[in-house]
Order: C-alpha cells, then structure tokens, then sequence
C-alpha cells in the first residue's frame, strides 16, 4: 500500500513535468548561413591565345612635391625604402613660414581694431545723420571706410590661412604604404613649388601596361585571363585579369588595355618589361566562359541548366538559368547565356542550394 501511494506521486509529478513542458514555446529556428565555394568567372570559352609586350606598373603611383618653395631642412627617407601612410618624408626649413605667420597675425590684429574704431565711427555718424547734425555725404563716407576696413580684414584673415597653410605643408608626408621609387632631393637644397621630389609606389598590386591593336581590342573582355612573364623574375609565370580597356586608340592604332596581377612573386619592379599572353574571343560563333560542370544544376522544361549566382548585395544566391554552346574544355562547360564576366557562381555544392538563400564566401 505504501509503495502504490509512491508511484501514485512519481506519476503526478510526471505528469505535471509534461503539462509544463507543453506551455514552452518551441525554440526558434536559427538559419544556417553555408559558405559557399566560389568559381570567378572569367576564362572565355573558346579564343586565340595571343602574346603583346607591356611593362610592369604599380596600381597606384603618385610624384611628390612642397606645396611651397624653400630650402630642404632634413630628408627622412632613402630611394628603396619602404613607408607607411602618413610618414614624413623630408621637411623645410620652417622659419621663413613661422615669420609669415607672424607677420599674417599682426596683420590681421591691426585690421581687426581698424574695424572696430570705423564701426564705431559708422555708428556715430549715423545717429548724427538721423538727428540732421551731419550732411548725408558724411555718413556715406562712413560707410565706405567701414567697407573698405571690412574687406581688409578679411584679406588679412586669409592671408593668415595662406600662412598656416605653408607652415603646415613644410612637411612632406606619404599619402599611402608603399616604396620610395625615385628620390630627387637633399638636405640643404632650394626646391621651387611643384618640384617633384619623390615618386612613392605602392607595393602591394601590380599591374601590367599593355598596348593591344585597335583591329582585335574588341575581343577583350573585362576579366578575360592574362597570363604575365617577366625574363629577369624567375617564376613569373603570374596569373592575372584585364582590369581597364581603353576607350580610343593611340600611336600605332593601339589600345591602352591594363592587366592586374592577381599574385605576383617577389622582385617584380615598376617598369620590368614583361610579355602577357591574352585570350582573344572568338570572332565567329557566340561568345562566352567556361564554368566548371560540378556548377551546373540539372535541367528542367524551363531552362537547359541552372547556377547559382551569388549576389554580393544581399548575401544571398540566385538560381541563373544558363545556355551552353556545347563545348567541353576538361571539368569545364562553355556557357553562353546567363553569366558574365566577373559573376560569381558557386563551385561545389549546388544540390544543397536554393533560390535566395543566404550564403558566404570560403575564405571571408
């Protein structure tokens, strides 16, 4: 009887356990954000391979200059060294531009009590007008002094702003990272305004400055694949894509056409003559890129063949319907309608995908 009565309690307490536990609301459902393997689109599918000589560039260049004249007080940096942004360079000699100021400030304390003193004078002339103690031809020459006292103070006031401006600029400064290509300055040396003093490189992005003729510039494509060799840099072999086509031909009929080297090797240089072979469209036939077969979702009624697209904006993918040209290059489809140079699609993966979902890319 004992016993009964325990497992009577064992069983309400259970039971009450169980009513609780169905008054929880359900745990809400977190989504998986899956990253994705992303395939670059960028390699034409089909095209002859053609080889034109360039010369190595770096992706952003800038010549350096004082703002001002004046003597070089000290040069911090050697050609070859390394800067980071915002690291002084050279310096001139800052009294001339301490003077200036000065001189600016005592011009502008004086122009500030000549305002005063004809404000006041304007004030007095003008009650002196309105009691008919004075002619108008008196406040009007009031007024004018006021006017011209006014404009001299705001002359003074800038020509102080000019001065702390030079003061402030007698300090040349790095603009960004990078490597101190050309050095034309020295210590103790008069440098004229504008003078360029140093050029600064950056070192981190190379490119490839090539001149392509203007008859076959039109089977380019931004992102086409370049193949970069430099003679004097063993193993540049360097892989890269066509960044920049210009718009209008120069000397020869050629087209300025830029290159940027996806991963260079160490010891490339600005200015290393290079030769890049560059895949040239087809002419006849429809254009288009090789994308990898594992990328193909199977066809249905509506469309021969899906990717998925991914859409940087929203972090989401996009299932594409694509049309292929029926070419085959290895593990690579050529594919004609639905995707364009520069796309990204996902690699791997596709059957797990759906239309909108949120994904990431492997290795960001």
């Amino acid at each position: 009887m004992h016993n009964a009565r325990r497992l009577t309690r064992a069983f309400a307490i259970l039971a009450a356990v169980s009513m609780a536990g169905c008054d929880d609301a359900p745990p809400e459902t977190v989504e998986r954000i899956r990253a994705i393997k992303p395939y670059y689109i960028i390699e034409p599918a089909g095209g002859d391979v053609r080889q034109y000589s360039g010369t190595i560039a770096a992706s952003n260049t800038s010549a350096l200059s004082f703002a001002a004249s004046g003597t070089v007080r000290n040069v911090d940096v050697n050609q070859g060294d390394r800067v980071v942004e915002g690291q002084v360079l050279a310096t001139l000699d800052t009294e001339p531009f301490d003077l200036d100021v000065e001189a600016a400030q005592s011009q502008v304390s004086a122009a500030e009590a000549e305002f005063d003193n004809q404000k006041v004078e304007l004030d007095r002339q003008r009650q002196l007008h309105e009691r008919g103690w004075v002619a108008r031809a008196r406040l009007d020459q009031a007024v004018a002094a006021f006017e011209a006292a006014k404009s001299q103070l705001d002359l003074s006031r800038t020509r102080l702003g000019i001065a702390e401006r030079d003061l402030a600029q007698a300090r040349l400064t790095a603009p960004f990272d990078g490597v101190i290509s050309t050095r034309n300055v020295e210590p103790f040396t008069e440098i004229s305004q504008g003078q360029t003093v140093f050029q600064v490189d950056s070192d981190d992005v190379f490119e490839v400055d090539l001149s392509i003729p203007d008859s076959v510039v039109g089977r380019l494509s931004i992102g086409a694949p370049v193949s970069v060799g430099v003679p004097t840099v063993p193993g540049c072999g360097c892989a890269g894509r066509i960044t920049e086509i210009g718009a209008s031909a120069g000397a020869a009929n050629a087209v300025p056409v830029t290159a940027t080297i996806l991963e260079g090797p160490d010891g490339l240089l600005p200015g290393m003559a290079a030769q890049a072979s560059v895949v040239l469209s087809n002419d006849d036939g429809p254009r288009g890129f090789l994308v990898p077969l594992v990328a193909i979702v199977a066809s249905d009624e509506n469309a021969e063949g899906y990717v998925f697209k991914f859409d940087a904006t929203d972090g989401v993918v996009r299932k594409t319907p694509v049309q292929g040209d029926g070419s085959v290059s290895g593990n690579l489809i050529g594919v004609t309608v639905g995707v364009e140079a520069g796309d990204i699609i996902a690699a791997a993966g596709v059957s797990f995908l759906r239309d909108g979902q949120r994904v990431t890319l492997m290795g960001e």
